[in-house]
């Protein structure tokens, strides 16, 4: 066993596991107030559910010896013939140490999805649904792309930590929920600006920070690779924030905190597949690409009419295809028309299969128990309707009673109130949210 390359795997998981958190900050800020709660869960419960899967089946689903190039067997179901002292077969560091890694890429894999579907589905459907599609589209794919005998593997398509099996796949399979589930009451008429922005800038930077873990920690190894794939990170995550913010100032006339935030993501999907074949002018390249054309791809939604509700498609989807591609032009090492070729069989079959998958998943999931929540439930917001709790108590806001000027109680207003005819013009928090 390798000491320094077991410690640095395991802190990569670590790195990795606080992404899932960040990311449901970065989705739980960009919706309404009323269904802050219900989206910090749909991340949260992945942490619960895909564990759980994971060490059930899922790992040897993903990883087992190879099954006609799709699918791994259940050789290791439940872990079963895998101890403490086992080695990868590359040696180096314990099995344990690698399935606790790509644990934590299952499990912020569907999280990403939650985003598309924010304010309107039922959360025992989502946990429903989520299982469904880790089984049967992740799990799968994560073989094709990363396991020895995976057919994309087998091809030679480049996708160092996750474009494909990650970005890509949840991106597309997004949409294909998106399409069953139906827009949420008052798309694109009643305004749906984000709750908190700085809850928005505090996941995006626990997202940049772990992601060192996810792209790094791929290497398996603390070495060069690890170490060009962590400085391409950072570049191209630079490089794409401020693709984003010209493309936004040119286009809407501000810099926005949102637009800072979702170029960075946008930076660090792109970079997630190709990272580790490029070097610095190629990250930089990959980066400012991703950031303006995810920027005018978050767009599309009111031009298509498919309502995503926090970009998941167009950052996720688009990002992951720009980052796929490119590499196959990019890369240091066997980059050209052949290898572009290859990155576009893998980009496009991963997508076709994922939504057609994942939109029959979603009308089994409507059919038998329901994916929708119910309209009152939406309109009154599904924080209350599903988790009976809200993010922000104002009820001991201002005290137990409203105070006139003259720090006089004035009789009859309860906190939380608009107070009018004390000649006050304060109105709480509440109201205004």
């Amino acid at each position: 066993m390798n000491g320094a390359d077991t410690t640095f795997v395991l802190v990569s998981a670590f790195l990795v596991m606080v992404m899932t958190p960040g990311l449901a900050f970065f989705y739980g800020g960009m919706v309404r107030v009323k269904s802050a709660l219900n989206m910090l869960m749909m991340s949260f419960i992945s942490l619960a559910i895909v564990s759980v899967l994971w060490v059930l089946y899922g790992y040897s689903l993903a990883f087992g010896p190879d099954s006609g190039g799709v699918i791994g067997n259940l050789d290791f179901i439940g872990l079963k013939g895998i101890s403490p002292d086992s080695l990868t077969e590359k040696g180096g560091i314990p099995v344990f140490a690698f399935i606790l890694f790509q644990m934590m890429f299952a499990i912020i894999t569907p999280a990403l999805m939650s985003g598309a579907l924010a304010d309107r589905v039922k959360f025992s459907a989502w946990a429903v649904f989520l299982t469904l599609w880790v089984t049967v589209v992740y799990f799968p794919v994560a073989h094709w792309v990363w396991a020895e005998g995976g057919w994309l593997f087998d091809l030679g398509v480049i996708d160092f930590a996750g474009g494909t099996a990650v970005h890509i796949n949840a991106g597309i399979g997004a949409l294909a929920a998106v399409l069953v589930v139906g827009k949420r009451i008052g798309f694109k008429k009643d305004p749906m600006r984000p709750h908190s922005l700085p809850l928005v800038m505090l996941g995006t930077a626990l997202l940049w920070f772990g992601w060192f873990g996810f792209n790094a920690g791929s290497a398996l190894a603390a070495d060069g690779t690890a170490a060009n794939m962590a400085l391409n990170t950072q570049l191209a995550t630079g490089a794409a924030m401020l693709g984003w913010l010209i493309y936004e100032r040119i286009k809407h006339g501000a810099f926005t905190t949102l637009g800072a935030a979702s170029g960075a993501v946008a930076g660090l999907v792109a970079i997630t597949p190709s990272g580790a074949a490029v070097n610095a002018m190629g990250a930089l390249l990959i980066g400012i690409v991703a950031g303006a054309v995810c920027s005018w791809a978050v767009s599309l939604k009111y031009k298509l009419g498919f309502d995503d509700s926090l970009d998941v498609v167009g950052v996720h989807l688009v990002g992951g295809v720009i980052g796929t591609l490119l590499v196959g032009f990019l890369a240091t090492d066997g980059g050209g028309l052949t290898q572009f070729g290859k990155q576009a069989l893998g980009a496009f079959s991963v997508m076709a299969f994922s939504f057609v998958v994942s939109w029959l998943l979603a009308k089994l999931v409507q059919a038998t128990i329901g994916f929708r929540a119910a309209p009152d439930d939406e309109t009154a917001g599904v924080d209350q309707a599903f988790h009976a709790e809200t993010a922000y108590d104002f009820s001991a806001v201002g005290g137990s009673s409203v105070r006139d000027r003259k720090g006089l109680p004035v009789p009859g207003v309860a906190s939380g109130e608009t107070v009018a005819a004390a000649g006050s013009d304060r109105h709480d928090s509440k109201v205004e949210a």
